[in-house]
């Protein structure tokens, strides 16, 4: 649903549910930002409907108008309709008929709404996921409960760090093309990548994007983190369908040898990194005080690498060296 029309069908379900008496369309049309914006204000008396005469944005605004009210009505909202004593139709929401039922949610419902609001913590919809967080506290969330620890099956963090994340969220959304510049991690300088944009999804601690990459031909995914510059939005519809599965996190996980099917190569300074030389399936001796090891390639390989500092040089595969000097760098700089 575009943004514009989600903020006027909830304006509309605002009006109905404030009012104490049923509302007109003309009182409707005269307090919704966006139908006076679209229409300007009622003409041709009270009801301003197709049967007083109404023509032109009258006419345009009686056709939105309806058709708003029965989006409202498919949401959900029960809205009455009832006549006056001079004959003018009105509308409103009664609370006591659009009243939720007590909310009950077990430990790892609520676990698992509590994490996906904490989600936007570093996002622009910070206020109001602390707000949703606070009704879930009340919906069944205990307060001493951590929704990252809540269920083991959880991962601990989903970081929003990305500044691609919120452009790239909203262009998933709307089925809007974007353009980009991505650096892969074998590349010295990053590439523009024109790409219609189908689901982010966060896995291990990194945010993905899976789409059609229009330039290859072929459905990508992306590193956020490898993103550089700004998420430029491109007019257009979508040129290849949208699967109905997108399977970011098997596409990623063969990416980062989750089975163990492939090995890294590194140098170890002699002498150090005993638990790097426990999970090597080969070791040579180089000389001058460093040793090569072959270790399985699982995720995770570089965030442990980097602990060892100096003593550790990456010799391969390229993505995994990239993602090391990535961590260095991000070390040094705090």
């Amino acid at each position: 649903m575009a943004i514009a029309k989600a903020e006027r069908l909830m304006n509309l379900a605002l009006c109905l549910l404030g009012t104490r008496r049923p509302l007109s369309k003309r009182e409707l049309r005269g307090s919704i930002e966006a139908y006076v914006e679209a229409f300007g204000p009622a003409h041709g008396g009270a009801a301003a409907g197709p049967d007083r005469g109404a023509t032109g944005s009258d006419d345009s605004f009686n056709r939105m108008f309806e058709r708003d009210k029965d989006d409202l009505r498919e949401l959900g909202l029960v809205i009455e309709t009832v006549e006056s004593l001079d004959g003018e139709i009105g509308y409103l929401a009664r609370r006591d008929s659009n009243r939720l039922p007590p909310i009950t949610l077990d430990a790892e419902e609520a676990a698992a709404l509590g994490l996906a609001a904490k989600v936007w913590q570093q996002a622009r919809l910070a206020g109001a996921a602390s707000g949703a967080l606070q009704k879930l506290r009340a919906a069944g969330l205990p307060e001493d409960v951590d929704p990252y620890e809540a269920h083991g099956a959880l991962e601990p963090r989903i970081p929003v760090h990305e500044a691609a994340f919120e452009p790239l969220m909203l262009a998933c959304r709307d089925r809007r093309p974007v353009v980009f510049d991505y650096r892969k991690a074998n590349a010295a300088h990053p590439e523009q990548r024109h790409v219609e944009p189908w689901a982010l999804e966060c896995w291990r601690g990194h945010w993905y994007l899976a789409g059609f990459d229009r330039d290859r031909g072929a459905e990508r995914v992306f590193r956020l983190s490898r993103i550089t510059g700004r998420v430029r939005s491109r007019g257009g519809r979508f040129g290849a369908p949208v699967p109905d599965v997108v399977t970011v996190r098997e596409t990623v996980a063969g990416w980062a040898g989750e089975t163990a099917d492939r090995s890294a190569l590194i140098r170890l300074r002699t002498g150090a990194g005993y638990p790097l030389r426990a999970k090597a399936t080969a070791v040579r001796e180089l000389g001058n005080g460093w040793d090569e090891l072959e270790i399985p390639y699982g995720h995770g390989l570089d965030a442990w690498l980097v602990e060892f500092g100096p003593d550790v040089v990456v010799m391969g595969p390229a993505e995994l060296r990239a993602d090391v000097v990535d961590r260095l760098r991000a070390v040094a700089k705090g």
